[in-house]
């Protein structure tokens, strides 16, 4: 059983001596913790990595990109990328005086901002964790800042800030400018927020790492993307280090958002995209074949069904949801005409065999005669 598609992506490039690789996957995996509501023990996820040598932050950029323009293209609401860096978060630490070998426990602890409230996560710290209670405030002031990338940026590398004195954090820095001009030229930045509280606690991170969460609308799922730059992974796994960045998308998770959507719009939800039922009133696949390759070739979504009882294919229409059937016997192909009806209606028109195609596209738009 696997926990994510990063580690297996790692080996496999690991294992096989590749220096370059980009590839998508969608697959099951698997939680090995008890999962908390609104998560599944098993579950899909859909993986983009890149792995190779590139130009400075170019890499990461992609995939941000990519995120960006899936989340657009599956039109589920509002969304914003969270974004830090992972070095930038080390440097925080030390700033605040966490000692460097509590810098992964407390990262985890962070990590829980976004389900727990500070004062719960700041008990977890001085209690468990043994920090100070002076250590603990310092990071609260730091995980509250958060805002819009250039400009959030520019007020850390003010002149006397604190993280210009740290080297990992300068660092940081350095790379998320580069990374927030590409973005700018690409124009996905608005979509990004530049968060200190971001810490992802999977301690294969090296560099950027980001986290989405649709914040508009009825239906919070909390996260369904998430990733980031882990550089020695795949080093971990071979003999050759190979710098790589990715991100992994939660199916489950957009499906449920979907879901709420169309019952938010008053819509049905249909278990197929099936927009015409070609209703063969016989067994003649020939005629079947005729009509339905027609629709196909206008780009329509048809099946085709043959039995002689009306009624089947009604049956049919109805449980798979499909707004129209296209019903042609020995009697309409007679008299060169179909019978075109709206199966939630229940009415149903003579059309001429020769305007099919034309009525069902007219219809499907929503026009009017």
């Amino acid at each position: 059983m696997r926990y994510d598609l990063t580690v297996p992506f790692a080996r496999h490039v690991a294992m096989n001596g590749i220096t370059s690789f980009r590839r998508y996957q969608i697959a099951d995996v698997y939680r090995r913790d008890n999962p908390s509501k609104g998560r599944y023990r098993e579950f899909s996820q859909c993986d983009f990595d890149i792995a190779g040598q590139y130009p400075t932050m170019w890499s990461d950029f992609e995939v941000i990109k990519v995120l960006t323009e899936l989340l657009d293209e599956l039109s589920i609401g509002d969304y914003e990328v969270k974004l830090n860096h992972r070095k930038l978060l080390d440097g925080m630490l030390d700033i605040c005086g966490v000692p460097p070998e509590k810098f992964r426990t407390i990262c985890s602890s962070i990590d829980k901002l976004d389900k727990q409230s500070f004062e719960q996560i700041r008990k977890e710290m001085v209690e468990e964790k043994e920090l100070t209670v002076e250590t603990v405030d310092k990071i609260g002031t730091f995980v509250k800042e958060r805002g819009p990338p250039l400009e959030f940026l520019s007020k850390l590398k003010q002149e006397g800030s604190q993280f210009l004195e740290n080297k990992g954090s300068l660092v940081a820095l350095n790379e998320l400018q580069c990374l927030f001009k590409l973005l700018k030229k690409s124009k996905c930045i608005d979509k990004v927020i530049f968060d200190l509280s971001l810490a992802r606690g999977l301690d294969y991170y090296t560099g950027v790492i980001f986290d989405e969460a649709v914040f508009k609308g009825a239906t919070q799922v909390g996260s369904i993307a998430a990733g980031g730059r882990y550089d020695n992974l795949i080093g971990m796994l071979g003999t050759k280090q190979v710098p790589a960045v990715g991100v992994s998308l939660g199916i489950e998770r957009v499906f449920t958002i979907m879901e709420q959507l169309q019952k938010d719009r008053n819509q049905a939800i249909r278990a197929t995209e099936t927009q015409v039922l070609v209703a063969i009133l016989g067994d003649d696949t020939h005629l079947g074949a005729e009509v339905v390759c027609e629709l196909w070739s206008a780009r329509l979504k048809a099946e085709c069904m043959y039995s002689k009882r009306v009624m089947k294919h009604i049956e049919h229409a109805k449980s798979s949801r499909i707004p129209w059937m296209v019903i042609v016997g020995e009697r309409e192909v007679n008299n060169g005409i179909v019978k075109l009806k709206d199966v939630e209606a229940a009415k149903e028109e003579e059309i001429p065999r020769d305007r099919l195609v034309e009525e069902l596209q007219r219809r499907l738009s929503g026009t009017s005669a």
